[in-house]
């Protein structure tokens, strides 16, 4: 591997992006990188556990503090400096333990291992629960059957269906004691002694554990040969010992340290978060020991950055804060909106990571924001990749995802990028399970990962501003505009399109003027100036995320017309149907309409608990979610009323229904396009500011 664009015969050489690197010292720190030492640590990271049986490294917990305060003397072994502890709010978990017993037909005690998520259920030693046998969970099987005070134990695939938070919290309005989930397909698939952990989105009040799908089907066997009487539900007597306590706003910690820069106040930030289900040895161990190996080569080399490097070991990633939808992530976000606030406008790049000592797929990639793909790309493409893994090589992703901090980290302004990780099998059989261990270890993939982002840290570090360009986000959001639906809404997509065209000429002008000023030669630099003008860039790129990026319910990252671009599209078919009186295709339609998908299946008080606490929740638990979703449309009735229509029965008053939210989605839509005229002129405005200051002098 090489670093691209750059004559690996020359002692310093500048590359078509106008990186500028001295050959020496980057062979000289790929040289001092140390994979096994890297692995050990990842390794050691295992020792500290919740549950000391399943492993887990959970929010808040002794655990977590514990392999926090290892990693800080480990930064300090290694040589950074100002190795500090950041304190950070979290609500806390400790999982202790989850155990069943239950009795087979000769008598012999059987003893299950159980996962949990983070709620709240203590037994206080073994007592006896009847466990029911409920299907999916949905509203519909608890129908004549009462739960109250036993376990329920069902199937989910929260791939494909619906996650865990809506039938546990079905459960619990039904006087559950727990419930109890087994994977029926979706994630770990790898083997049926796999257990699964997943963050729960939910009250800690509604208490929920997972258990193996080998241990699923012993019950379920022993269910039936203790129902022989016919009874219609398959219930079992069983034993139960747990100890899971969520404790409300307590603290953690981010472990920080530092390589100081020598010509710029800006910073560059290498990030992997250190809590974990099961081991994490790949999720995430394995990231953290890579940038703590990192930095530990490039302090061995010798190398003198120019901006200051920060390697951040950050807490709370998995879970960490109850009763949200945006629940995970919580490290990074109060590392950057409350610790660290400081960090908005001078860091100019997140290198951030996940898994990254197995391949997930034939083809690597890096993903990026829109701001960054350019750059990435350039850097990518001339990448000569290893024998041995990867056969389609390595490619550019964008926009970032909401799986990792590296979404938290662009929304406050510090463009992120993220090794893939989030398609391939590994997530369907060992993410978030007791097989995420050593034995998906693959080393050609850790090593080649430790040099490529190596390099790549040391390709931004070359430069003296962020190379970020405006144009393509720009660009990408006109390409999702439907202008068809603009004329039948009566949007003006005419003059959206003109002022995003002035504003992508602006950001053109802006670009070029970002790459000349990354092209000159060292001695030209004025190092003042390229700090003045990349916090001002750093400042429109912040203003870029608050404007565009919007999420959809199911966490997808959009733009801001494209949630009711898609409700009318789903609108539009729903009336065609019913028009016909077809009912069963137009209810069909419903699914892809905000998160009505969740109404078919569970009572009203669930699917409003799920949808208010986006709505109506305060901003400081919606953390990195807060205002990505505007509008909403509640069918629930409507669903509930078409559920019991039968072929030839009035459908006059449900096709008025429809009319109306269709009328209130256009509203919105035509709303949505004059906000995004608004700040295609507010991004050219501040676009052209940063333009400006090229011209000036120092100030």
């Amino acid at each position: 591997m090489f670093l691209p664009g750059v004559d690996r015969t020359a002692d310093q050489g500048t590359t078509k992006k106008g990186m500028t690197v001295n050959l020496n010292i980057v062979e000289k720190c790929v040289s001092c990188l140390n994979i096994k030492e890297s692995y050990d640590l990842a390794r050691r990271m295992e020792q500290e556990k919740t549950n000391p049986v399943l492993g887990y490294r959970t929010a808040g917990s002794l655990s977590e503090r514990k392999t926090g305060d290892m990693l800080l003397e480990e930064m300090k072994k290694a040589g950074l400096t100002q190795v500090e502890k950041d304190k950070i709010r979290v609500d806390a978990w400790e999982f202790k333990k989850a155990v069943m017993r239950c009795h087979d037909r000769e008598g012999t005690c059987r003893e299950i291992q159980l996962g949990a998520y983070q709620t709240d259920f203590k037994t206080n030693g073994f007592q006896r629960f009847d466990l029911v046998y409920l299907g999916k969970g949905t509203a519909d099987e608890y129908k004549d059957i009462d739960v109250k005070g036993k376990l329920v134990l069902i199937e989910i695939n929260q791939r494909e269906e619906w996650w865990i938070n809506y039938p546990v919290y079905q459960a619990h309005l039904k006087g559950a004691a727990a419930l109890i989930a087994v994977q029926s397909r979706g994630y770990a698939q790898i083997d049926d002694t796999a257990l699964n952990a997943q963050d729960i989105a939910g009250p800690s009040c509604a208490p929920a554990f997972s258990m193996s799908r080998a241990d699923f089907l012993m019950i379920r066997q022993l269910m039936e040969e203790k129902n022989e009487n016919g009874n219609r539900v398959p219930e079992l007597s069983v034993e139960f010992d747990a100890d899971t306590e969520v404790i409300k706003d307590q603290y953690t910690y981010n472990i920080v340290g530092k390589i100081p820069g020598t010509d710029s106040d800006s910073m560059i930030l290498l990030s992997a978060h250190y809590d974990s289900y099961f081991e994490g040895f790949q999720d995430d161990n394995a990231a953290v020991a890579m940038i703590i190996g990192i930095a530990r080569a490039l302090l061995r080399g010798g190398y003198k950055p120019r901006h200051t490097i920060v390697v951040c070991a950050l807490a709370a990633e998995e879970w960490g804060i109850s009763d949200t939808k945006y629940d995970w992530s919580t490290g990074a976000y109060r590392q950057v909106f409350e610790a660290r606030p400081e960090w908005q406008g001078h860091v100019i790049a997140d290198l951030n990571f996940e898994l990254p000592a197995h391949a997930h797929s034939t083809r690597d990639a890096v993903r990026c924001t829109y701001e960054y793909a350019d750059f990435v790309r350039s850097f990518v493409d001339a990448v000569q990749m290893p024998e041995g893994i990867y056969p389609e090589g390595m490619t550019t992703l964008y926009p970032i995802e909401t799986w990792s901090d590296d979404f938290t980290m662009a929304i406050s302004g510090i463009p992120s990028m993220v090794n893939d990780f989030s398609g391939g099998p590994f997530m369907e059989n060992y993410y978030h399970s007791q097989y995420d261990n050593q034995d998906v270890y693959e080393e050609e993939v850790y090593r080649f990962h430790h040099e490529f982002y190596l390099k790549l840290l040391l390709a931004i570090d070359s430069l003296a501003l962020p190379p970020m360009d405006f144009g393509r986000v720009l660009d990408q959001s006109i390409k999702t505009l439907d202008t068809d639906l603009c004329m039948q809404t009566g949007a003006d997509s005419t003059l959206l399109l003109k002022k995003t065209e002035e504003a992508k000429k602006a950001a053109a002008i802006l670009a070029e003027q970002v790459r000349h000023f990354n092209s000159l030669p060292e001695e030209k630099r004025d190092w003042k100036k390229a700090d003045a003008i990349t916090e001002k860039l750093l400042g429109v790129f912040r203003k870029s995320q608050d404007y565009l990026v919007r999420l959809d319910w199911d966490d997808n990252v959009i733009f801001p017309q494209q949630a009711v671009q898609n409700n009318l599209y789903a609108l539009k078919k729903a009336m065609g149907y019913l028009e016909k009186g077809e009912i069963a295709p137009a209810l069909e339609a419903f699914y892809s309409i905000d998160n009505n998908c969740y109404a078919f299946q569970f009572e009203r008080e669930v699917f409003y608990h799920f949808t208010e606490y986006i709505l109506k929740q305060s901003p400081d638990r919606l953390m990195w979610g807060k205002g990505r979703i505007i509008h909403h449309e509640n069918l629930y009735d409507l669903v509930e009323r078409l559920k019991e229509k039968k072929p030839g029965d009035s459908l006059e008053a449900e096709k008025q229904s429809l009319k109306e939210a269709w009328e209130r989605q256009k509203r919105y839509y035509a709303d949505d396009i004059e906000y995004l005229i608004r700040t295609a002129e507010k991004l050219r405005n501040l676009i052209c500011e940063v333009s400006d200051m090229f011209e000036k002098g120092t100030e």
